[in-house]
Order: structure tokens, then sequence, then C-alpha cells
């Protein structure tokens, strides 16, 4: 089977309409014919195409009868059911390029059955091959995508060495471990640093291990042998060089030079690094990412790889260690332990640094002390802004992931024995921050006391945090103005939208508001009773989601909610109609109303709305 660059390229040689596969971004170049007043060129990228190969898919039954080009039924089935904008306004604009495209894309992925097929006369839409196609374009589109770190290679791919750094909690290994997705195992070594690292465990050193000699008889001539011809033995203790994970990363390199191998180092600070001795010299890299200087190896490790990587391995070139372009050093570092074994400048400038901030992301998770829930985002912001104002110091704050409960509940006992207690030892200990009640008789042991859920309670009360109420927690309204307590921790786009009309990422509330506007927009010839009973047809779990002025009025009439009137926002018509979009759109305890409007909106690509997480 050809790759898709080089079957675009020869396929378009016997075509009108060039396609090629872009070299940057993952976008298909095509043009038109040039028969209308020369060759225009034009960019879909390999997202768009997918999904308007899954919207033909779950649309089959309505181009099953367009395998032959035909324009106008070509234009209007793509104005009707392709969701992707781009593509969208490509078949009503370029509607012969993009059938050519995409019959070209659908041929590539089914070599050699459709080999024969013309792209510029007719597509493929047989169920098998478009899933085929599908499946084969996700693999191309994934190495492209520049939110996915393509396996073997870093962030900043001239950065071999970098330390990832912040207060604990803010997600420094995941960061590490999201960027190697796609790496082998076998290509990936970890350690963590603690106070007694040093040579012999970060390199390798000589071990006692176990092994057998065989048992000889009195005159030392022949082996003792039992009948079931198996010599005796014996076990004895011998030496043997044992490596570690710097050297077992260094040799992984030398065995692979064609591949990138990574040693990942945890809370690098917690070791002496110069316990490690003059190892860390091969840091200083030249441009082409080899050590500037080599360092002898001793005798013992010269033998091992010398034994191990052969002879003539660049590896051991002259007796001497020097660090290969593929390999890359990562690390993580505490602030908050930066006074085990602070890290000298000439240490320091051999790294590149990356910091991660605090994010205060994790909104949806809750503190539940005995029945009385608060909002985990809130306490770790009130939290971090007294460790700041009273030790002058980020070092200590508090993390998003400082505590990782399975199910986004951090139960009493877990916020006692994990949260409060790093408070107490290591923030407050020596008075440094004014977090926990202020009598003089007040020892961490009170926490464990029969009353300790009101003293727990009080302490909240005096960082000024209130208690979450679930009633307004279900029916909280996202899109009033001003409100950043709730924001969704995932952004969206809404066909190619990013932000709303104010510039702002969109919010639930909003998303749901637009994504009617957008309904609306494309059925002019709808009254809003005809749009309401078809928003409501869809069973969507968000009350009253979408309602008319009538609907609205007997609401507020029969409701004795005091807001009821504030439980929507209106949407004028072309035809000088209103409707009234519910804003109780988020995913309460009990009720999962925007996981649910997302569901069913992806279920329906025929009311051309296109909501996609970024």
């Amino acid at each position: 089977m050809k790759d898709l660059f080089s079957f675009l390229n020869e396929a378009s040689c016997n075509s009108d309409f060039k396609a090629t596969l872009s070299g940057r971004g993952g976008f298909i170049t095509f043009s038109n014919s040039g028969r209308r007043g020369g060759t225009k060129f034009f960019q879909i990228g390999l997202d768009n195409i997918l999904q308007t190969l899954k919207d033909i898919l779950v649309n089959l039954e309505s181009f099953k009868g367009l395998t032959e080009y035909d324009e106008t039924s070509w234009r209007n089935n793509g104005s009707a059911y392709f969701s992707d904008p781009v593509a969208n306004a490509n078949s009503t604009v370029q509607t012969k390029p993009l059938f050519s495209t995409l019959s070209k894309v659908i041929i590539w992925a089914n070599q050699p059955m459709l080999d024969s097929v013309d792209s510029d006369v007719k597509i493929c839409l047989e169920k098998e091959a478009l899933e085929t196609t599908i499946d084969e374009l996700e693999n191309v589109a994934d190495s492209f995508r520049p939110s996915v770190i393509k396996p073997h290679q870093s962030c900043d791919s001239t950065s071999r060495q970098q330390i990832f750094y912040g207060a604990p909690g803010t997600g420094k290994s995941h960061k590490i471990k999201e960027q190697l997705k796609g790496v082998a195992k076998e290509n990936i070594f970890r350690t963590t640093f603690h106070p007694d690292s040093d040579y012999s465990t970060f390199v390798g050193a000589y071990k006692p291990t176990k092994s057998e000699r065989p048992l000889y008889g009195l005159f030392g001539k022949e082996t003792v042998r039992l009948r079931d011809e198996v010599d005796l033995s014996e076990e004895i203790i011998t030496y043997k060089f044992i490596p570690q994970a710097f050297l077992n990363a260094y040799m992984q390199a030398y065995r692979k030079p064609n591949e990138n191998v990574y040693l990942i180092i945890e809370e690098i600070n917690r070791g002496n690094c110069a316990q490690i001795g003059d190892l860390f010299q091969l840091l200083d890299r030249d441009e082409n990412g080899v050590s500037e200087y080599t360092i002898k190896a001793d005798a013992d490790l010269k033998a091992y790889l010398k034994e191990e990587l052969g002879e003539d391995n660049l590896g051991i070139k002259d007796g001497e260690l020097c660090l290969p372009a593929n390999l890359y050093i990562y690390a993580t570092m505490n602030t908050s332990d930066q006074s085990l074994f602070p890290i000298d400048s000439a240490f320091k400038r051999r790294w590149d640094w990356e910091y991660e901030p605090i994010k205060y992301k994790n909104t949806d998770w809750v503190i539940d002390i005995d029945g009385t829930e608060y909002r985990w985002s809130d306490f770790q912001k009130e939290v971090n802004k007294h460790i700041l104002k009273d030790t002058g110091s980020e070092d200590k704050m508090m993390g998003d992931y400082f505590i990782n409960p399975p199910t986004k509940v951090i139960s009493f006992n877990l916020f006692r024995n994990k949260i409060l207690f790093y408070l107490w030892n290591d923030v407050c200990k020596d008075g440094d921050a004014d977090i926990f009640p202020i009598d003089t008789d007040f020892s961490f042991s009170k926490l464990y006391d029969e009353d300790c859920k009101q003293l727990i309670i009080s302490m909240m009360d005096k960082l000024g945090l209130k208690p979450i109420d679930r009633d307004e927690l279900e029916n909280y309204d996202d899109t009033s103005e001003g409100d950043d307590e709730l924001p969704s921790t995932i952004r969206y786009s809404i066909n190619g939208e990013e932000t709303d009309e104010n510039g702002k990422v969109w919010r639930k509330g909003a998303l749901v508001k637009r994504a009617v506007k957008i309904y609306c927009d494309n059925h002019q010839q709808e009254t809003a009773a005809q749009i309401r009973d078809t928003w409501k047809a869809a069973n969507f779990i968000i009350p009253h989601i979408v309602e008319t002025d009538e609907d609205r009025e007997k609401r507020i009439k029969d409701s004795r909610d005091p807001k009821a009137a504030e439980r929507s926002k209106e949407i004028r018509l072309s035809n000088n109609e209103s409707l009234h979009v519910s804003t109780q759109v988020g995913d309460g305890k009990n009720r999962k109303g925007f996981s649910n409007f997302l569901s069913i909106i992806q279920s329906k690509p025929e009311w051309g709305i296109n909501i996609q997480e970024l």
C-alpha cells in the first residue's frame, strides 16, 4: 500500500483537480480545474475531512445514490449534512474539487480495490470502504495533530535536559508522561532521587549476587551427578556489576541510535547531586546534542561497557563517556523541597527550566466534611492566598493535584490525614501561615476529637468559605455575567468559533444558547413552536431547553422559584418571534444535563451544529 503523500501526487497527475498532502499541519491542498479563469488552490484539514466522511457515513441513505458526480445534489447534501464548517462552505463554492478530493482519499485507503475509480467522476460510498477510510485517515491525522506530541519528540526538540518545577501537585510528572505518550517502554528509564542517592545508585556498582557452582567428587575430577543426569551444585555469593537507571538509559541510547531514549529523574533536588561525581559535566552539549566534554570511565565501568557495547562502540571510545544526541534527560522538582539540597548555579545553567503553575481547574471536586461539602478549588485558592501572604513564597502552595481523589470527592479522613497534616506539619508548624484556629490550646490531635467536625467547619468559616448549596449547584447558570466560580475545565468550539461574541471562552449556558441560535438560523422557515417541538422531541435532560413566550409565562406563573424568570435567555427569530433557551444546563449531582446535551447534538449532524473539545 502506497503512503498518502505519494498516492495523492500520482493521482493528481491524471486529475483536473489537484490534491496534495501538506507538509505541515495535516492539511490537504486541492485545486479547481482552472477552466474558468486560472487555477485556484484551497486547503482542508484532515480532521475536517474525517468529520465529513463521518457525516456521510451517518447519513448514508441520503448519499448512497450520489456515487456519480452531480453538482446540484452534492451541493444540497453538503449544505444539509456536512457539520464541519470548512467542508460545508467548500461544498457550496468548490463542490466538485471537494468531491474529487474526498474520492481520492477513499481510493487511497482502499488500495488496490478502488484503483480503477476515476476520482473526478465517481466516489465509492460503500459502508465498509468509508469505515476503512476513517480508520486509515485517523492514523495519518494523529501524526499531524498539534495537540499530540509525536513519539520520540520532546516539546522543545532542542532541549535535551529539562527540569519541570513548581509547587506540589501541579502536574509536573503528568506533563512528562503526556509528553512521552507513544514512546516505547523500553526507551524510558526512571529513577527518584533521595538524600542517600549517589554514584552507585544512579550509575551502577559491583554488588553481591547469588550464583551456583558445580560440586566435584573427592578427587576434583568429575562433578557429582544424580541419576537424572543433573549435576549437583551449590549456591555461592559472587560480585557482579549492576547497572542503574543512568547507565541503562545510556546503553540503550547507543544500542538504538535512531530512536530517542529518555531518562526521568523525579524530585531531583531531594538528592545531593555532588555525590553523583563528575557525571553531570556531560550535560554540556554541543549544537548537535552530543556532550561537549567527555569524562573518563573508571576501570569497572569501562570494562562493563566494553563487554556490553563492544570495544569499538562510541559509548566507550578511548575509555570515555559521552552523551549521545538521542538521550534526553527530564527531571521534576518541588519548589517546597528546595531546602533539602540547594542546586548551585553551575548545575542549574546546564538545564532548561519550565515552570508548572497552579491552575485551580478542578472546580468540580468537593471536600466532604461528614455531609457538609466545600469546593476544593475554593479551599485551595484561599489557603494558597494565606500561604503566599504569610510566608512570602509560593513554594509550599498546593497544586491542583496535590490530592487526587478517585471519585472527585475528598473524604473527611483524606482531608485530615493528607491535606491538613501537610498544612500543619510543613506550612504552619513555625507559625508561618494563619490557617488553623488560633486558640492557645489548639493542637493537631484536636482534629480527631468527637467534636472535630465543628472545629474544621469553624476553620472553613475563618477562611471565608461557604458550604455548597446542592440545589444552587444543580441549577447553576454559568451564563451569568462576571461569574467565574464554576468555569468549565474543558474548552469548546462550536462550528469553528472558539470564543463567544465578547471574545471569552464558551461557558456551558452560552454554548447551548449559541447551538439553538445556529439551528434557528439554519431553519428560518420554521416557527418558534415548530423549533420548540423539534428540540423537545430530542429528549434533552436540560429542563425547558427551548420554550416559546407562552411556555415561559406559564412556567414562571406555576413556579415557586423566585428566580424563575432568570432561568432562560431570549433569542429573536427572523420572523420576529421569540424563543427562550434554558440556563439550567450544568451537570449536577443527579442530572447530567450538559453531558446529555453534547451527546444528542453529536447524534444529529443534520442540525448543522458541530461542537468540538479543544
